[in-house]
């Protein structure tokens, strides 16, 4: 009997909705110990879902991440007496990480008008880290700053891309490990597939993504930036992107007036300024209710 509502718990955490995870969650407030994943589990769980079918059960998973982006913001301060503070940059990259970004970040640093232009042609950043690239301060300290900064920021849009992780470093051998440990730990979720555990990213996790994206893009922008181009790098619907930036608690605005937008007013300008706006229901909580 423990081991089924073991193998039961084990399918709940990877694929339950959010109702079953908070009444999973419940039942083990009183549990001392941590749960070890060993190999007689991992079968009989796998044989559980094999019942239902892996896809199903991503499909079930996938519906209910649209029931509630706020979960999945990072840590927001109501108290902040200063936009810096709100998402407060600590909570986005630890110093250990920040740390660990200056090397693979030497190649933006060091970047020429030149390699900008063949850079874009390319394509190999996103809209958003090619633009910023062009207005790097000159200053060692603060250039150094903001060219980590965009690169971790382009990191987690590539890494938005993928669906299942079949790499230990999926990022390449420039990503530093400690990166790697992070984006694999804060952004996958974890699935069985074939009797193994196996990182993806689900819905709710591609929607955690872009909330840590746009508040590294806030700091970097001074806390107002172009939400229409983040939205297209991430490869996110509009109403998707609205919903996670008004949970965030962003003033949205046209981004009219904004260099390079004379002729395209349909740009969103995501604006995080005190006090914080009254928090309201997210369009996908308003599908769900009319899905049942």
């Amino acid at each position: 009997i423990h081991v089924f509502l073991t193998q039961i718990d084990l399918c709940i955490e990877a694929f339950g909705t959010s109702k079953q995870k908070r009444a999973l969650s419940s039942r083990r407030m009183n549990t001392v110990g941590n749960d070890i994943l060993n190999t007689a589990v991992t079968k009989a769980a796998s044989n559980i879902i094999d019942a239902k079918g892996v896809t199903a059960l991503i499909q079930d998973m996938a519906q209910d991440d649209v029931q509630n982006v706020s979960i999945f913001l990072p840590p927001c301060n109501e108290d902040a007496d200063k936009a810096a503070d709100v998402y407060k940059f600590e909570d986005i990259l630890s110093s250990a990480e920040y740390e660990a970004l200056q090397v693979p970040a030497a190649v933006f640093v060091n970047i020429t008008p030149e390699e900008i232009s063949k850079k874009t042609e390319d394509k190999s950043h996103c809209s958003f880290v090619l633009e910023e690239l062009k207005f790097l301060p000159t200053d060692e300290k603060n250039r150094d700053h903001k060219a980590r900064c965009l690169w971790f920021l382009d990191t987690l849009i590539k890494f938005s891309y993928l669906k299942m992780i079949k790499k230990k470093h999926p990022m390449g051998p420039e990503c530093p490990h400690i990166i790697s440990k992070k984006l694999m730990k804060n952004f996958t979720s974890l699935t069985y597939n074939n009797g193994s555990v196996q990182n993806f990213i689900s819905a709710s996790m591609k929607a955690k993504i872009a909330a840590y994206v746009i508040a590294l893009a806030l700091h970097i922008n001074n806390f107002q930036t172009d939400l229409t181009v983040l939205q297209n790098d991430l490869k996110l619907q509009e109403s998707r992107m609205m919903d996670i930036a008004r949970a965030m608690r962003l003033k949205v605005s046209k981004a009219k007036g904004l260099p390079g937008l004379e002729n395209d007013e349909n740009h969103k300008l995501g604006t995080l300024s005190l006090p914080l706006p009254v928090q309201k229901a997210s369009g996908g909580q308003r599908k769900r209710k009319k899905m049942n």
